[in-house]
């Protein structure tokens, strides 16, 4: 979730405020896919995320590229505006109330000893760094991840030796897309969602990446394992309703001693 939000970011500078709405209908699509087709979440979400980078084109070449160069407040708005469209969308398409993917590994359990492992979470887990891997594998050994990193790093330079800028905004976005739609198919089983979701997981992804480092896809997933853990133990130490003052206690902190994040860039 958190790295897809910091691809979009390190290349185009926008930021997704429409992120967690996505990442519902990823949710939705692997409902839907096990409904309708009998396909497990751990599977669809390939499919999902299919779905997510078609619709994260879409939003880009129809919308984002209009004002990629305008101020931020703008590009704000607009995406808060198609956060809107979405989650009032899943809300038209699918209800208010709450749905859980069914899945057999969500509810398998592993013991070793005292301690029991749970294979859905475990599952998700080893699918999310596979997937964080390839994608860095496909920024750093293949053109077109160069020309991502290129237009990143350097929009008019990438501009003047010939890339396609537009194109590679559109790539990036829907890859961003795609990661978060593959995140949600995958923690369908896990946890309940509904429309109005997409705001809890949006902040939650703001908060990684905001710890880990805006534009680093490193930091997103080191951010992604803290925020995780700080928010287990909260849960486990103080009670489950207050899990998120411990993520958001180690987002001060981090701001304070490193306001760019644990592996963001200083601005000049």
């Amino acid at each position: 979730m958190a790295v897809g939000l910091t691809l979009i970011f390190g290349v185009m500078r926008v930021i997704n405020f429409a992120h967690g709405d996505m990442m519902v209908w990823g949710m939705y699509i692997a409902l839907l896919l096990s409904r309708r087709a009998g396909l497990d979440p751990y599977v669809g979400f390939v499919i999902s995320a299919v779905a997510l980078f078609a619709l994260g084109l879409a939003v880009q070449r129809g919308l984002v590229q209009r004002i990629v160069d305008a101020p931020h407040e703008m590009q704000i708005l607009l995406m808060l505006g198609v956060a809107l469209v979405l989650e009032n969308a899943a809300l038209m398409a699918f209800g208010p109330e709450p749905e859980r993917v069914r899945s057999p590994l969500a509810a398998s359990t592993i013991w070793l000893g005292p301690v029991f492992v749970d294979v859905g979470r475990l599952v998700t887990f080893g699918v999310a760094v596979l997937l964080t891997l390839l994608l860095w594998l496909f920024l750093f050994r293949t053109d077109l991840g160069r020309a991502i990193r290129a237009a990143a790093d350097n929009p008019y330079g990438a501009l003047v030796i010939g890339t396609d800028v537009r194109r590679v905004y559109a790539t990036a976005f829907g890859i961003g897309a795609a990661c978060v739609g593959a995140a949600g198919a995958l923690v369908s089983p896990l946890l309940p969602f509904q429309p109005a979701t997409g705001l809890s997981l949006s902040i939650t992804s703001f908060n990684i990446v905001i710890i880990g480092g805006m534009g680093s896809l490193l930091g997103a997933f080191i951010g992604g394992l803290l925020v995780s853990v700080a928010e287990s133990l909260g849960a486990v130490f103080l009670a489950p309703s207050l899990k998120e003052l411990v993520s958001f206690s180690l987002l001060i902190l981090i701001l304070l001693f490193r306001p760019a994040g644990l592996f963001g860039k200083r601005a000049p």
